[in-house]
Parts: structure tokens; sequence; C-alpha cells
């Protein structure tokens, strides 16, 4: 492969989108994955219109990562197209409304653990002989909520799928690929908007901003 090639799963939106356009500045071939066949196309429209000399490009894949069959079939495609990737970054989530743990809506709880951790143990298994291939790097973002009031569903099941990927990096220290996690600071997203509903955004970092600090870090 002499185009880096990247796999951004929750990619339609949020910190998932802007990770697709640095990479994309950054000369990234993009493969963004997200339900929202729109936010995709808006995404993609945001690439092309960066007009920078060797800036990547996005194929756009409008697909649900619980769906097994669907995913091993990207990842084949993958495989088959480029050989391996060079990097995955794994930005889906669900994030359950806030309640009380003794009034957690039991579709929320089980879409929390489907979406955040089935699906997260499922992909690595999937995409990790992609990074193999080419001895890519794989990025997790956390978000520590585990325990806090109120966060019951979502602080457990992303504690959960981060746990998975500390398993995964513990392991791969010798085989690969590289697996990063990161936590990013306070962003103005939709999820967090949801959480935070009277909180001021003027304190909080940009998502262009703390994508492109992320980035640095992982891609050193």
């Amino acid at each position: 492969m002499t185009q880096k090639i990247a796999l951004v799963t929750g990619a339609s939106r949020g910190l998932g989108s802007a990770v697709c356009e640095q990479l994309a500045a950054r000369g990234w071939h993009v493969v963004a994955v997200a339900r929202t066949v729109g936010g995709l196309e808006e995404l993609d429209d945001r690439i092309k219109s960066l007009g920078l000399p060797g800036a990547g490009h996005a194929t756009l894949a409008p697909m649900d990562i619980t769906n097994d069959d669907a995913m091993r079939h990207l990842c084949l495609s993958l495989h088959n197209r480029w050989g391996g990737l060079d990097l995955w970054v794994h930005t889906a989530i669900h994030a359950a409304p806030l309640a009380p743990a003794s009034s957690v809506d039991i579709k929320d709880w089980d879409k929390s653990i489907t979406t955040n951790v089935r699906a997260t143990g499922s992909l690595i298994p999937m995409v990790a002989p992609l990074l193999q291939a080419a001895q890519g790097r794989a990025l997790f973002l956390d978000d520590p909520r585990a325990g806090q009031k109120f966060f019951g569903a979502y602080g457990a099941t992303k504690a959960a799928q981060i746990a998975l990927a500390k398993s995964w990096a513990a392991e791969s220290i010798k085989t690969g690929p590289q697996v990063f996690i990161e936590t990013p600071p306070p962003m103005p997203t939709a999820t967090r908007a949801r959480f935070y509903p009277g909180e001021s955004r003027a304190q909080l970092v940009s998502t262009k901003i703390a994508a492109s600090q992320i980035l640095d870090r992982v891609l050193a």
C-alpha cells in the first residue's frame, strides 16, 4: 500500500467525523463507517471541499457495526482492495439516556451492551489481521464514567469496551498491532449536550482540535 488507509467506525458525527477530516487533510484514504447515510454524505462533502494538495478521500460504508455479516464483508473487501489497514479508529458508541441504576430501561441496556461491548469484541478479531498485515495501529477513545451517578448503562458498557481494548493492547505488544487508548477532552458533541444540557459550550475543546492532538500522539 502506498497511500495510508484508515477505518473509522462511528464516522458520521462528533469526534469520529473530525478524525476522518483530519486524516483526509493529511493525505489518508478514510473508510468511514456509520449508520447515518446523510451524515456520511455530509462528511464526504467536507472532505472533498478541503482543496488541499495531496488531500485524501473517503469511501463511505453506511452500515451498523452490530451487524456481524456486514462488518465481516467489509473487512474482506478491505483485504481484497488494499491488503491491510494502517489505522482503525473506533468511535462508535451508544450513549444511553442518563438514569438511576434502579431505573435503567432494559432496551437501552441491551443496546448499550450490543453496541459498546459485543460489537467491539466482534470487530477486534475481524480487524486485527488487517492491521497486522500493514503493521497498523488501533485507537480507542475512553470516557471514564463508570460508577458516576446516572451513568450506569453508559459507564458500565464503556468501561467494558475499554477493558477489551486494554487486554488487546497487552496481548499484542510483541505481535502487533499497536493499540492506543486516549481520553479526549470535553467537546461540544451531541452526546455531551444530552448529558449536560445546560452546560456552556464556550470552554469546550472543538472536535477538530481534539482529533488533531490525538492523531499527533498516535501517529508519531
